[in-house]
């Protein structure tokens, strides 16, 4: 990918080092860690947040955070610069498709962390993973989720992990659009079965946004390098719930499916890079996920 020497976002907030405390025991619980609370929020219905809580307050963990945070520049490290660098571009490329729509483009805030922060959604982890909060319209990143891509899953290339920040992202145009409200309001109406099959295709929408932001990307600012795009299609295979169940109890449970399969994940991310249109992107009624 072609990212160096670009402009870097002003939306990027680094707490890394800002004193919270805190991870304990699972601290270093990483990508196998995700699987297991996933597992484990699936069987006891709670959500990953309240387990890792009650992990961290077993192990003696402290979940307060000192927020104080200081903007990524040009001196900072190669990590953060490279996160703050697909950031900008997400904000380039969405505030254009936005302003084609009539829209104005918010841009949401990435938050850097380490280990544990405090969020508008509740206490962020690093075993989570990255997340969107739509609380508060920011991104939660740990760096260290790039490394266990590599480690864990053999997931390689610059372009993998700008897939995981544009899939984030995506979930921040899914909230300007109104459409996450919209999911998260029937929540109390259906059964839990139901829900993750709407959960599902939030997800799989989001993998499309990321598409649509590749695309455009490559049209604005020629970003790719040959085999990009098997990097991302690779990081959202080994992210698909399949892999993942597989990869935990040795079985795959469709019913408890939040994300979708490494093979929806990956087609729904290459329709958005063939199209480059938000418009092909409704989930929600499509005929085949």
């Amino acid at each position: 990918m072609r990212w160096q020497n670009r402009r870097l976002s002003d939306n990027v907030e680094d707490r890394r080092g800002s004193g919270g405390g805190g991870g304990g025991g699972i601290r270093n619980l990483g990508i196998g860690g995700v699987i297991i609370i996933v597992v484990l929020a699936l069987i006891t219905k709670q959500s990953p947040t309240q387990l890792l809580n009650k992990v961290s307050h077993s192990t003696g963990g402290n979940t307060e955070q000192t927020t104080t945070s200081e903007t990524v520049t040009s001196a900072s490290d190669e990590e953060a610069r490279f996160a703050s660098t697909v950031l900008a571009n997400t904000e380039d490329v969405w505030t254009t498709l936005f302003r084609e729509m009539n829209k104005e483009y918010q841009a949401p805030k990435m938050v850097l962390f380490s280990d544990v922060d405090e969020s508008g959604c509740g206490t962020a982890q690093s075993a989570m993973g990255p997340f969107y909060c739509p609380a508060d319209d920011r991104v939660y990143l740990d760096l260290s989720f790039f490394n266990e891509m590599e480690q864990r899953f053999k997931v390689v290339g610059d372009f993998s992990k700008a897939y995981v920040i544009a899939h984030e992202v995506g979930h921040h145009i899914q909230n300007l659009l109104g459409i996450s409200r919209k999911v998260q309001a029937m929540r109390s109406q259906l059964s839990e079965t139901e829900y993750n099959k709407l959960s599902v295709k939030l997800e799989l929408q989001a993998d499309f946004l990321a598409g649509v932001w590749a695309h455009h990307a490559q049209k604005m600012d020629n970003i790719l390098d040959p085999g990009d795009i098997e990097e991302a299609l690779n990081a959202a295979s080994a992210v698909g719930d399949d892999k993942l169940q597989e990869a935990a109890n040795g079985r795959v449970v469709p019913d408890a499916f939040t994300h979708g399969t490494s093979a929806q994940r990956m087609r729904w991310f290459k329709k958005g890079f063939d199209t480059g249109d938000i418009k092909q992107g409704d989930t929600f009624n499509a005929a085949n996920l």
